[in-house]
This record gives C-alpha cells, sequence and structure tokens, in this order.
C-alpha cells in the first residue's frame, strides 16, 4: 500500500490511463479520414451516387471520434507540465517544439478545413470540398507524425547533449530524424490503417449479416479488401524492422520483450522462446518452450547472431513488468497475423464470389473489429514499459523527471479521470450505436447536380436503396 502512495507511481499510473483510453480515437481518424478521402475522390472521379453517401454515412462516425480524441488530448499536454515539470524542463527545447508543431500544423490544419468538410456540402464545389477533406486527413497523419517523433526521442535521444540539466540542441535534423522514428512512426500509422480497415469492413459485414442495405455495404466490404491486401503485409514488415531496431538501439527492451536472460557467446545461437514465465527476481524463465536459434535470426538476421540477455545490465536498468512485456508483444504479434489470414481468406472468397455470402467470413470481419485497438494498445504499453526505467532513454530517469507532488493531489486527479472517462466511453458507444442502428441515408440528394444520365442513374439507386430498406 506504501508504494502504491508514491506520487511519482501514481503520476505514471495518470499518464498510462489518459494515454491508453486517448490513443484509441486518433488511430480510427487517421484512418477513416483516409477513406473518407477515398470515397469521395471516387464519387467525383465515377459520378457514383454510393460513394457520396458512404461519404456522408462514415463521416458521421469520424466527427464522433475526432471529437473525442481532441478532448481527450488535451490533458495529456497539461499533464507534460503538472505531473512532469523537471521532465518539461529539461526536455522542453526540442520536446515542447515538436509538441508545438503538432498543434501549429496539424491541429490547426484539421480545425481549419473541419467546418467545410462537415458543412460544406451544397455551400462548395466538389474540389473545394475535397480539398477540405485531404486537408483534415493529412491533418491527422501530420499529427501522428510528430507525436511519434517527440516519443521516438525519447526512446532515442540523438541530435544534442545534456548541459546544466537542460537537453541542448546540436542539429535539429538530427533529433528529429532519429534512428527509432522512420520504423515506429510506419509501424503506427500502418496500424492506424489497418485498424480502420477492420472496424470499416466488420461494420459493413455486420449490415450484410443483418440483411441491412447489403449491396451497399458490399461496395465498403470489398475496398477494405483490396485496401488490407497493401496494409497487411506491409504492417507485418514495419513490426519486423521496427522489433529489429529495438534490439540494436535499446538491447535491454529486446530482451525483456523475449524473456532473453544470458548473451549467446560468438558463434552460438540464442534460443527463442515461443511461450515462458520471465521471474525477475530469480533473473530467469520459471518455465519456457524453446526454438533454437530462432532469437538470433530475428534479432540479427544470422542463426549465430549475438543477443544481449537481461543479466547484461543492472537490475536497476531492467524494465519491469516481465511478463506483460512477454504476451504484450506476442498477443499483438499473433493479432498483426491474423488479420493478414483474414485478408488472406477474404481474397480467395473473392475470387470465388463468396466475400458478401460466407457468413462465417462475415462473422470472422466483425470480430475482427476489436483486435487493431487490443493491437494497439499493447504495442504501445510494451513500447513505454519496455522503455523504462528512463523516460529520456539513457539520460534522464522516470523518477527525475516526475513533479514532486503530494500523492493524494495525483490520487484523487486518477480517480476523476477515470471516472470521467468511463462515463465518456459509455456515452460514445451510446451515440455509435445510435448512428449504426439508423444506417446511412440512401436517398440523400447529391450536393451538386450532374448530367441528365446521371441523375437518372441515381434516381434509379434511390428507387434501389428505398426497396433494401
Amino acid at each position: 500500500m506504501q508504494g502504491f502512495l508514491d506520487p511519482v507511481l501514481l503520476s505514471r499510473l495518470q499518464f498510462a490511463a489518459t494515454t491508453l483510453f486517448h490513443i484509441l480515437w486518433p488511430v480510427l481518424t487517421i484512418g477513416l479520414s483516409l477513406f473518407l478521402v477515398l470515397m469521395e475522390a471516387l464519387w467525383i472521379r465515377t459520378d457514383n451516387a454510393d460513394y457520396y453517401r458512404h461519404a456522408r454515412f462514415w463521416a458521421r462516425l469520424f466527427i464522433l471520434n475526432f471529437g473525442v480524441g481532441v478532448a481527450t488530448g488535451l490533458p495529456l499536454e497539461f499533464e507534460f507540465g503538472t505531473n512532469w515539470a523537471p521532465f518539461a524542463t529539461a526536455a522542453g527545447s526540442f520536446f515542447g517544439n515538436i509538441l508545438g508543431f503538432e498543434g501549429a500544423m496539424a491541429f490547426m490544419l484539421e480545425a481549419g478545413f473541419l467546418g467545410i468538410m462537415v458543412f460544406g456540402w451544397n455551400r462548395v464545389p466538389r474540389a473545394m470540398h475535397l480539398f477540405a477533406t485531404i486537408m483534415v486527413a493529412s491533418g491527422a497523419s501530420i499529427s501522428a507524425f510528430w507525436i511519434m517523433d517527440a516519443n521516438s526521442w525519447m526512446q532515442m535521444p540523438t541530435g544534442g547533449h545534456m548541459a546544466g540539466g537542460t537537453f541542448v540542441i546540436d542539429s535539429y535534423l538530427d533529433a528529429i530524424l532519429n534512428p527509432d522514428f522512420p520504423w515506429a512512426f510506419g509501424h503506427m500509422w500502418l496500424a492506424c490503417l489497418e485498424t480502420s480497415l477492420f472496424v470499416i469492413g466488420g461494420i459493413s459485414a455486420w449490415y450484410i449479416l443483418a440483411g441491412r442495405y447489403p449491396a451497399f455495404f458490399r461496395l465498403s466490404l470489398r475496398w477494405c479488401v483490396m485496401v488490407a491486401i497493401v496494409v497487411t503485409p506491409l504492417q507485418i514488415y514495419f513490426g519486423d524492422a521496427n522489433g529489429k531496431s529495438v534490439f540494436a538501439t535499446q538491447p535491454a527492451k529486446g530482451a525483456a520483450i523475449e524473456g532473453n536472460w544470458a548473451t549467446n557467446k560468438p558463434g552460438q545461437s540464442a534460443a527463442w522462446a515461443v511461450v515462458a514465465w520471465p521471474d525477475q527476481a530469480a533473473q530467469r524463465n520459471d518455465w519456457q518452450i524453446t526454438v533454437p536459434g530462432m532469437l538470433s535470426w530475428l534479432a540479427t538476421r544470422s542463426f549465430t547472431g549475438q543477443v544481449k540477455g537481461l543479466q547484461d545490465f543492472a537490475r536497476a536498468d531492467q524494465p519491469p513488468l516481465l511478463p506483460v512485456l512477454f504476451y504484450g508483444f506476442r498477443i499483438m504479434a499473433a493479432i498483426g497475423f491474423a488479420l493478414f489470414l483474414l485478408m488472406a481468406w477474404s481474397l480467395v472468397a473473392w475470387a470465388r464470389g463468396t466475400l458478401a455470402s460466407d457468413k462465417w467470413l462475415l462473422r470472422a470481419w466483425v470480430a475482427s473489429i476489436p483486435l487493431g485497438y487490443i493491437a494497439v494498445e499493447l504495442g504501445w504499453t510494451v513500447r513505454e514499459v519496455g522503455r523504462q526505467p528512463w523516460v529520456i532513454y539513457g539520460i534522464m530517469r522516470t523518477v527525475d523527471g516526475a513533479s514532486r507532488l503530494p500523492a493524494a493531489s495525483v490520487g484523487y486527479t486518477l480517480l476523476g479521470y477515470i471516472v470521467a472517462y468511463i462515463v465518456l466511453f459509455a456515452s460514445v458507444v451510446l451515440f455509435a450505436w445510435r448512428i449504426l442502428q439508423q444506417g446511412p441515408d440512401l436517398t440523400v440528394p447529391l450536393p451538386l447536380p450532374g448530367t441528365r444520365q446521371n441523375q437518372s442513374r441515381d434516381a434509379h439507386r434511390s428507387d434501389v436503396a428505398r426497396r433494401e430498406v
């Protein structure tokens, strides 16, 4: 109980809770905004009213998700000043600037064009509206760029040095383009796309299974499968590359993730523990099932490559919560491969003409809706817990970056956040359910008239839509 009243631990728990809740929303915002761009561009290109109505329907979920993302992101900015003031003071010359870039370049871009995207139908030309949607989507991805850059710098601080307790920048470019950033950003951005694809596809499958608007949602399901053909294998590639980067730049984290305690001798191989139970107190695994040589290959692409073990690091420098790191990483990776297999199954069904009629496949898509979120939450947990005990890796320990606050104050704030976010989450689920229950409006008129032929075709589609409803 005494340890739980530690204000540093409580501040860590508060930041973890607020971050894990906040990250749920930008994940979908990034991917769904790009899907809106795709639907709107296809509508302008083909004059197919179904694409326009998809853009209108999915935009409602986007707006709900975007609003919650903004509301839950602001407290994180304030926590750097309240709970992590020594860190903010030491890293502000770079870290603070990067967060400022995110606000000026990304959030302002989204905010500036969101009104046109939401309310601009019937008020601006098609091309202008598409441009606004592209700007909103660009802002979402730019936001991820700067946030991941700031976090990657914490993982591998480059481009400067510490002097008098403050990080002094020698090269902005080296700090921004630190070795962790390209793989970490690519992995996270693809995770946003992958999660969004299976949310959109899963919801589409749910409508098809229920017999509601089946022709309409076959369109979105097909597009999800087509894009997933590229995204799912690319995500596995970036995940693997990111893992190799961890072994090269943060060997203690890599050893903790894999439950690897002893460094293999030159010319010998390191075994990969498929399942195990790491015991930090005993500095070993209580039990394990291993594959000889596989860890060397995974970390170095050589079956005799040397992989450092946790015993090479002082206990004070070893990450905590080893079972969480070990199994969190494996569940995340398993989800990535499961989504790839679902994509492959869908591709085979499409070739056979059963994509929208195979009930087991459609049920699998519905079941996949939460998987991307789970993988992102676990991946972020592994990334952040694995960096411990450092807030700036190798430079500043987490305990030194925390503000000296009364434990009671931090505890009450943490409790307040938890209660508020439970209420907020329930409200979002309720509103999202109402949107899904209401379904798309397939009779909504186009904002700008097309040719006479297109108007006739759109009228025919509206008649079909009424019969489906």
